[in-house]
């Protein structure tokens, strides 16, 4: 037997394989040939599987890298069948003859592959299956996957991992890479990280069954068009939305990234959003790309939009996890001017003397007043609808900037109460129509989400240059009474919670009713008996309901833009570009909030949070944790 496996890579017994491998080559009985394919396993019915490999202990985990895109470094060419190589950490295309993979193996005497999409082991030249105990960590490093007692002890585990440097992290707040002016990204995928039911639903979906069958980001419109051809074969419209394989290129990715946010078994401490972003710049042709900075609040609108279509949504409310999460309901009104028709026109049949201290000199003076005073006329239409948000867009007043006596800057602050005059139910504000027709419109809340998304409107664009608002706008951290902007419909009544008899009295169809209406239907999904239920519903009826249809909400996630001292000067002028966006997120079980910028992850405390330059706020209503 070779002694290859305890020896240097690169030492004489590459001659004895490669002996060994022009015998085995002239053989016509090779079950590994695979005649050049990328995977040979598919022409073949059984495939060589050995539970032990002499070639394991080459591998060197230190150079293990699975957050970059899935493509062949010599070819770059993308796909499903691509592997990494477990010695040098490269990406090689398929495992049959003369392909790179193969090529690769013989020319270095690498040994042990991984398939990046199964996450299968494989023995090349030789090409047989490795199964072995010792790879788990590898696995778990290259698909994390969460069984349910894993996802909900999340959020109260405070425990430290340690990467293979030994560097430790805390899983869920995790530092994520500038690609150049990605800050934007990675502000909103922490954000969007740490809502519970959003982070859960993709959570449920990790392993290898999750990606996508393309296996890139950059072959995004073919995987588009591969999900819609799926999509047509179904008929019903709720496969796609818990089958991975129909989710879009987007959706998948974004997944994929919030598995390894929160796994406790990476090889180092931050995550390369790579193939997030992308996925990204793919779907959005270029809008959000590398080296360009942008708005957060826009793309965190155009995010949840392309996530509710990748994952199967439709125009009806609720109908994929984004909607169930994020959507409210409020009713416009909106007024629009519109000239009135001149009627004024004179009988022509009517004959008028118009000639100077003639007796109808009055009546015709008196006619084209009539005339004129219609023609100036307008007629005021006003239209009220009722429609689906998942965001609310609040402008901040434009206040003046004074000095102090030591001449620096007094930044002014205004209270969210006043910035949330705009959805009070009585206030008309100013807003542009199709056309450009000026309108006034009234903005009614009648339903509030679960999740509340606030885009605290900052930047103002003329033809020059961008503008910030740096107004601070302070705001609670918990007990956001919003109760005050929420009308109900006439005639319907503010809802109240259920007795404890009532709830005893239910049967089990009605307590998992209840419980899915409030979207607790994981508290029914893990009682077993009836006694169970009943004592959880009597539960969340007592403690939480109320407090939800109370309408009060706790912060999860604020994004705040920072500019350095020195931007704003003459030569200075674009703050959007030379800014850089923060993310304070808590973590639940501690109490503890964090500061994340990049790859900076530290702690701070909440009394800062609240007069920070906030420009995205995610709040959770209570009772839902």
């Amino acid at each position: 037997a070779s002694s290859f496996g305890a020896g240097d890579p690169g030492g004489g017994d590459i001659s004895f394989r490669r002996a060994r491998l022009l015998s085995r080559l002239t053989a016509s009985s090779h079950p590994g040939g695979g005649g050049g394919g990328d995977d040979p396993s598919t022409t073949h019915a059984t495939a060589d599987v050995s539970s032990s490999c002499p070639y394991l202990d080459t591998i060197n985990r230190t150079l293990l890298d699975f957050d970059f895109e899935p493509s062949c470094s010599i070819t770059l060419e993308s796909g499903p069948h691509v592997y990494g190589c477990m010695v040098c950490g490269k990406f090689f295309r398929g495992r049959g003859r003369s392909t790179p993979a193969y090529t690769h193996s013989v020319d270095t005497g690498h040994a042990v592959y991984v398939h990046l999409t199964r996450g299968t082991f494989h023995c090349l030249p030789d090409d047989y299956e490795v199964r072995d105990p010792s790879l788990a960590d590898i696995s778990a490093a290259l698909h994390p996957t969460y069984t349910a007692a894993d996802i909900a002890a999340l959020d109260g585990n405070a425990a430290l991992a340690r990467d293979l440097f030994g560097r430790r992290y805390l899983p869920g707040f995790v530092g994520l890479n500038n690609l150049n002016k990605t800050d934007y990204i990675n502000a909103v995928v922490q954000a969007l990280a740490h809502v519970r039911p959003l982070r859960d639903y993709f959570l449920r979906l990790g392993g290898s069954d999750s990606l996508s069958s393309s296996g890139s980001a950059t072959g995004g419109g073919a995987a588009v068009a591969q999900m819609k051809r799926k999509r047509s074969d179904k008929s019903s419209s709720s496969v796609s939305g818990t089958d991975p394989t129909l989710h879009s290129d987007l959706a998948q990715c974004f997944g994929d990234l919030i598995r390894k946010m929160w796994s406790d078994k990476r090889f180092k401490s931050t995550v390369d959003p790579h193939m997030f972003v992308q996925a990204v710049s793919v779907a959005s042709r270029k809008r959000y790309h590398i080296g360009k900075q942008a708005e957060a609040g826009e793309f965190l609108a155009w995010l949840l939009h392309q996530l509710h279509v990748g994952l199967g949504g439709g125009r009806k409310a609720g109908s994929s996890i984004i909607h169930k999460v994020f959507q409210g309901t409020v009713e416009v009104t909106t007024r629009q001017r519109k000239k009135g028709s001149d009627d004024s026109q004179h009988d022509d049949n009517e004959e008028e003397d118009d000639r100077a201290g003639s007796d109808d000199e009055d009546t015709i003076k008196a006619k084209e007043e009539e005339r004129e005073r219609k023609k100036a006329e307008v007629v005021i239409e006003e239209k009220t609808t009722e429609t689906h948000f998942l965001q609310l867009t609040l402008d901040i007043p434009e206040k003046p900037l004074f000095k102090d006596a030591d001449g620096g800057l007094v930044i002014p602050q205004e209270p969210l109460v006043s910035v949330l005059r705009k959805f009070d139910g009585t206030s008309f504000s100013d807003a542009i129509g199709r056309g450009g027709v000026a309108q006034k419109r009234r903005y009614r809340l009648r339903k509030l989400p679960n999740y509340l998304v606030l885009h605290l409107t900052r930047f103002k664009r003329n033809e020059f240059t961008v503008e910030k608002n740096p107004t601070i706008v302070s705001f609670p951290i918990k007990n956001l009474d919003l109760s005050p902007y929420v009308m109900l419909p006439e005639g319907e009544k503010k809802r109240v919670p259920p007795t404890e008899e009532e709830v005893r009295a239910m049967s089990v169809k009605e307590l998992k009713k209840l419980l899915a209406k409030h979207g607790r239907a994981d508290v029914a999904e893990s009682s077993v008996e009836k006694a169970e239920l009943v004592t959880a519903c009597v539960d969340f009826v007592t403690n939480s309901l109320p407090d939800m249809l109370a309408d009060k909400y706790d912060l999860v996630a604020n994004v705040t833009h920072h500019i350095p001292a020195e931007v704003g000067r003459e030569e200075q002028r674009d703050l959007l570009q030379e800014g850089s966006y923060h993310c304070h997120v808590q973590h639940k079980g501690t109490g503890q909030w964090y500061d994340i910028q990049d790859l900076h992850v530290e702690e701070t405390m909440p009394q800062l949070i609240g007069i920070s330059e906030s420009y995205v706020l995610i709040f959770e209503k209570k009772g839902l944790s």
